[in-house]
């Protein structure tokens, strides 16, 4: 591939994300203030964070529940965090005795306490283990928050306490989004831990 065609394509990419990005603050700084608040709150009263999603948006409920878990910026105590589908016996099993849809579903009933927090993630608001999952949790009492694209927000509505979407319909660029939004609410629950920890 000649090199100008290859530059061409980088420039495509980074030019769309860059957009996106600057359309993110005034699209999604209301409903992720509310999921911070909501999150610190879980947090500072013992409680944990649930993370579920399928695919790339697997891979970034796994890579936030880790920033919990060790650190994010600050050294702290770990926070509990679970990615749902990392237990591959659990998901593999419940999927086939159950249906796939239940994968994460199962796991809430089993795992979740009142107080916790269950945070679905898909790009598209399509996605059949995660709605249950949300519809589940919200059953159970969680506070629910939804991370999605454009066309999932008004499909979750209803189904997530907070729904932030991002301002785009293109996968990549939404899940390059939802590391951004994922590591600022990790951030804010950080420091609300810390500040707590200093008063005490």
């Amino acid at each position: 591939m000649p090199s100008n065609t290859v530059r061409s394509i980088l420039q495509g990419d980074i030019q769309q994300s860059l957009e996106v990005h600057s359309r993110l603050l005034e699209a999604c700084l209301p409903a992720l203030t509310t999921a911070a608040n909501a999150l610190a709150a879980a947090y500072l009263s013992g409680s944990k964070a649930l993370f579920f999603g399928n695919g790339g948006s697997a891979a970034d409920a796994q890579h936030l529940a880790a920033e919990f878990l060790g650190r994010y910026l600050k050294e702290r105590p770990p926070m509990a965090a679970v990615a749902l589908h990392a237990n591959s016996s659990a998901v593999t099993a419940i999927g086939n005795d159950y249906g796939y849809e239940n994968v994460f579903s199962r796991q809430l009933q089993a795992l979740a306490r009142p107080g916790d927090v269950a945070i679905g993630i898909t790009t598209s608001g399509k996605s059949a283990s995660v709605t249950e999952a949300l519809n589940c949790a919200r059953k159970a009492g969680l506070y629910t928050v939804a991370l999605t694209g454009a066309s999932g927000a008004e499909r979750l509505q209803g189904l997530a306490d907070t729904v932030i979407a991002v301002p785009s319909d293109e996968t990549p660029r939404i899940q390059e989004c939802h590391i951004l939004l994922g590591h600022a609410l990790c951030n804010v629950v950080e420091q609300a831990m810390m500040a707590a920890t200093e008063r005490n």
